[in-house]
Parts: C-alpha cells; sequence; structure tokens
C-alpha cells in the first residue's frame, strides 16, 4: 500500500510538473517577438526561425556524430578498426569543410536580404496614409508627439490598426532604444539626432513597450503601453483629446523632462509645433518667457 501510494504521489507531481512546464511555454508563445501583430515583425520571425534552423543544421548533426563516434570506439568494441597510420581523406575534408561554408553561405544571404528589405527608414508598402508620431526618450519616461493631429501622450502609443507609422525618434538625455517586441525592430533614440522607423500593426490589442538600453536607476520603469485601435477610434481619440487638458509648450517640457520613473499616461491637449525639432537641434525649447511684473498706474 505504501509503495502504491508513493507511486501515485510521483505520477500526480510528474503531471502537475508537465502542466506547468507546458503552461509556461505556451504562455511564452503568447507575446514578445514569436507573436508578432505587423508585417515587419512576421518578417522578422520568418528570419528568426530560417537562421535557427540553418545553424541546427550543423549542431544536431555534430552532436549526433560525437556521441555516435564515442560509442562506435569504446574501448569494448572489438569490431572498432583501428588504423594509426591513417592520415588523409579528401571526402571527409569536404564534407567537413563544405557544410559550415554553406551555412555561412545561407546566413549571409539571409542577412544580406532582409536588411535592405528591412531597412527601418525605408516606408512600408502601403495604400494608406502613413501616421507619423515623433518620439522623444527622456529620464524615464517616453513622449509621443503626433505633429498632424496636434496632441501628444507620456507613456501611451495609441496607433490605428493596418496603417503604417513613421516614427521619428530622439533623445532629450542619453542614448535609449526604443521596442514594441511585438511590432518589430528596435532602434535607437540619440541625443541631438533624428532616427527613423517605419512600423505596422494589424492586430487589435495592448502590447507592451520598453526601453531596451539601461539608462541610469530609472530605467525599470520607463515602461508604455501601445494601443492598437480601428482607424476610426484613433481619429475619434485624437480629436477628443485636441483642445482638452494642458497643453505642452516650454514650460510644460521643462517640468516633464525632470527625471521621473513609473510615470502614469498623460495627455496633452495642444503641442508648440516646434517643440520636437527644438529638442533635436538645442535639447530642449527655449526658455518660457517671463511673466512681466504688475505695475500700477501712479495718480
Amino acid at each position: 500500500m505504501a509503495r502504491r501510494s508513493r507511486a501515485k504521489l510521483r505520477n500526480r507531481v510528474s503531471k502537475t510538473g508537465l502542466l506547468a512546464l507546458s503552461a509556461l511555454v505556451l504562455a511564452g508563445c503568447d507575446r514578445g517577438i514569436l507573436d508578432p501583430v505587423g508585417p515587419v515583425g512576421a518578417a522578422e520571425k520568418t528570419i528568426l526561425i530560417n537562421s535557427t534552423a540553418i545553424m541546427l543544421a550543423i549542431i544536431i548533426p555534430t552532436i549526433v556524430a560525437t556521441v555516435g563516434f564515442a560509442w562506435w570506439f569504446r574501448r569494448g568494441n572489438t569490431k572498432a578498426e583501428y588504423r594509426p597510420d591513417w592520415e588523409y581523406s579528401g571526402a571527409i575534408e569536404m564534407v567537413v569543410w563544405s557544410i559550415p561554408a554553406l551555412t555561412i553561405l545561407l546566413l549571409g544571404g539571409i542577412t544580406w536580404i532582409s536588411s535592405h528589405d528591412l531597412e527601418p527608414s525605408a516606408p512600408l508598402k502601403s495604400s494608406v496614409k502613413p501616421v507619423t508620431v515623433e518620439v522623444v526618450s527622456l529620464d524615464w519616461k517616453w513622449l509621443f508627439i503626433y505633429p498632424e493631429q496636434g496632441i501628444a501622450t507620456v507613456n501611451q502609443l495609441v496607433v490605428p490598426a493596418g496603417t503604417p507609422v513613421n516614427y521619428q525618434l530622439t533623445s532629450a538625455t542619453v542614448w535609449n532604444v526604443f521596442f514594441v517586441p511585438q511590432f518589430g525592430t528596435m532602434i535607437y533614440t540619440m541625443p541631438r539626432m533624428t532616427t527613423r522607423l517605419n512600423l505596422q500593426a494589424d492586430r487589435l490589442g495592448a502590447y507592451d513597450g520598453l526601453s531596451a538600453h539601461f539608462s541610469g536607476d530609472g530605467f525599470p520603469g520607463m515602461e508604455f503601453k501601445a494601443h492598437v485601435v480601428p482607424p476610426e477610434q484613433f481619429a475619434s481619440w485624437a480629436s477628443e483629446a485636441r483642445g482638452k487638458g494642458q497643453a505642452l509648450d516650454s514650460r510644460t517640457y521643462t517640468d516633464l523632462a525632470k527625471p521621473s520613473s513609473y510615470v502614469k499616461p498623460i495627455t496633452y491637449g495642444a503641442v508648440d509645433p516646434g517643440l520636437f525639432n527644438a529638442i533635436v537641434t538645442k535639447g530642449g525649447p527655449p526658455p518660457a518667457p517671463a511673466t512681466p511684473p504688475a505695475t500700477g498706474q501712479g495718480g
């Protein structure tokens, strides 16, 4: 009875562990770069899978051959022939060198083609007019400016589904990296410089965005949500946000640029049209004009 109970317990533990492992693997497949929501992310997933398969074409036979040779030439195998005078085999040399050479050629070809097809600054082919978003990395938050809509957000990116988005990115402080794993391509943001990135998301939902480059104490809180909504909902959201709440001008930007982390999403109903260019060229907007003191009139 005791043996039977222990056997049942082991089976139950094994089943529980297997279920937990399966759930963990399946959960990992539903997020990140292996679950793309747009054409760029899907193309990069294909490149990742193809490259891994090509490399496994060398790794797996090598492992099998290593185990096979060790087993065949074991001490107890009397059938293994010992050849102390053997030195060279042209056929073996051809196999040994041709497989790695072919692998390098295939990987090089994939890299060459994909680096041109997925050039970050190249516009995506689409009949839909792209949306422009200006991105500024701050300490430690993300500022998204919609110049065509005249609004801005902090730690909240909203884009229309099925629409190419032209991101223009810079940094107001140190180097950083803009990355929404399920959208695709990460790219650096650098002070006094504009980088360009074209992405598209086709599946509705909210996706995690982050900084992929350590930038100081508040780095863990430098995260945001990327919301993919229907085009009509995006237009409605932008229209409702415009003119409401505070405006993002020199004074409010100066307050926003102060180091802070885990900042909750903010929406600005108006934006200084030259703000992004001022950040790129000068590292920030010109100082806000001082309010002149009130003066009285003499009697």
